[in-house]
C-alpha cells in the first residue's frame, strides 16, 4: 500500500507547452511522456502525488495559439539513480 509519508523525493514533470515564446515540439512532448512512463514503471517506481493542469488561449498577431500542459508530481521513496538531478539537467 502507498502512503504519502513514504515519499522522500518528488520529481516535477511537465508534459506540454508552458511558454508562448517557445512552443514545444511533438518530439519534446514524446520525450517528456517517456520520462513520465519511466518514472512510473522502472524501479524504484514512483506514484503520482499531484497534477497541475494548464490551458491558455493566446492571440499572437493574427494567430490564436493554444498552450496546454499537464504537470505531474511523481513521488519516490528516494531519488532514482537514473533520474538526473535538477541542477545537472539545467
Amino acid at each position: 500500500m502507498f502512503d504519502l509519508t513514504d515519499v522522500g523525493y518528488v520529481k516535477r514533470i511537465v508534459v506540454g507547452s508552458t511558454d508562448p515564446e517557445k512552443l514545444t515540439s511533438q518530439e519534446v512532448i514524446q520525450a517528456q511522456t517517456a520520462l513520465l512512463n519511466r518514472c512510473l514503471s522502472e524501479p524504484p517506481k514512483g506514484r503520482i502525488v499531484g497534477i497541475e493542469k494548464s490551458f491558455n488561449l493566446l492571440n499572437i498577431g493574427e494567430h490564436q495559439v493554444v498552450l496546454q500542459s499537464l504537470i505531474y508530481h511523481v513521488g519516490f521513496a528516494r531519488r532514482p539513480f537514473w533520474l538526473p538531478d535538477e541542477q545537472e539537467a539545467s
